[in-house]
């Protein structure tokens, strides 16, 4: 009896064990992605959606400052690409660790 009663608390203090450390590396994997996305919203998405107000109201841009947009744009999504990639494998990976 006492055999079954000790392997039922070990048991249940391995379950915990490992519900704490899942916990603490869903934690970490959030802290991580919410120290990275500001920097990555700041420079990759805020450029991005600057001049659609203008274009919203109805200016219109001649091809010399669509070829410039274009341009940047690409630029831009150079630079953020790596970034993106690394913040979308954060989320995959804070939902896995979520299952």
């Amino acid at each position: 009896m006492r055999f079954v009663a000790l392997s039922l608390l070990l048991l249940w203090i391995l379950t915990m064990a490992g519900c704490e450390s899942k916990a603490a590396k869903v934690k970490k994997l959030q802290d991580q992605y919410n120290a990275e996305y500001p920097t990555y919203a700041k420079e990759c998405l805020d450029p991005e959606t600057a001049g659609s107000g203008d274009l919203l109201a109805g200016k219109k841009l001649t091809q010399e400052e669509i070829a410039a947009l274009e341009a940047k744009k690409k630029e831009r999504d150079a630079h953020c690409k790596p970034q993106a990639d690394r913040l979308a494998e954060l989320q995959k990976q804070i939902l896995a660790a979520q299952q």
